[in-house]
C-alpha cells in the first residue's frame, strides 16, 4: 500500500502501527478504527439533538460543547447518524472450500462480477460499510494494483448483482472528513440553527 494511503488513514484517525505485511490484506487487517467516519457530503444528523440536550454547555463553554461533540461523534458507537464504519472480513464467495463459498449461487455468477472487478481471482476484503446506499465497500485482493486497489461498492439487497467502481482506494478516502473538518461542518451547521 502506498506510504500516502496509510498518511491519509492515519489523518482520518485511523491507527497504522500494526500496518505491515507483503500484501493489500495483511496491511489492512492491522490497521484500526476507534470510531466511524463521516462523508463529507454528512447532512449533520444528530447535530439538533446533541444541542437539545447540551444547550446549557453550549451557551456557557462553546469549547467544551465542541469537545464534548467530538467525543461523541468520534467514539466507538453505530448510532445511526449516517456514518461508514471500516471493516477488514474476508468475503470469498467463489473460493472452493471457503466459508463464503456459494453465498452468491442464484444470485450473480463469477464471470458477471468480472465484467466490473479486475483481478484474478474473485476474492475481497470488506473495507468500509455504511447506513446509506451503497452499504458495503469492497477491493478486490487480486487486484493489478495493490498499492492503491480499486473500490467497488455493493448493497445488501442486491449483493454483487449490482456493483459499481468506485475509483481508487486513495481517492475514496478523500470523501472522509478529518475531525478538523467535521468540527468545521458542525460549527456552521449551529452558526447556522
Amino acid at each position: 500500500m502506498k506510504q500516502e494511503t496509510l498518511d491519509k488513514i492515519e489523518k482520518l484517525g485511523g491507527n497504522i502501527q500494526r500496518a505491515n505485511g507483503a500484501t493489500f490484506q495483511e496491511i489492512w487487517e492491522g490497521i484500526t478504527f476507534g470510531h466511524p467516519l463521516w462523508n463529507k457530503d454528512w447532512e449533520g444528523y444528530g447535530l439538533d439533538k446533541f444541542y437539545e440536550e447540551h444547550q446549557v454547555l453550549y451557551n456557557s463553554d462553546p469549547e467544551m460543547f465542541y469537545s464534548r461533540l467530538l467525543a461523541h461523534y468520534f467514539s466507538d458507537h453505530e448510532i445511526p447518524y449516517g456514518q461508514d464504519f471500516f471493516r477488514s472480513w474476508l468475503f470469498t464467495p467463489f473460493k472452493a472450500g471457503s466459508r463464503d463459498e456459494g453465498e452468491l449461487d442464484g444470485l450473480v455468477e463469477e464471470d458477471e462480477v468480472r465484467e466490473t472487478v479486475q483481478g484474478s481471482d474473485m476474492d475481497f476484503i470488506c473495507v468500509f460499510s455504511s447506513y446509506g446506499y451503497p452499504d458495503h465497500y469492497f477491493v478486490c485482493l487480486t487486484d493489478p494494483h495493490p498499492e492503491n486497489p480499486t473500490v467497488y461498492g455493493t448493497d445488501h439487497e442486491v449483493y454483487f448483482s449490482e456493483i459499481r467502481n468506485y475509483g481508487t482506494l486513495e481517492d475514496f478516502l478523500d470523501n472522509y472528513m478529518t475531525k478538523e473538518e467535521f468540527l468545521q461542518v458542525a460549527k456552521a451547521y449551529f452558526k447556522n440553527r
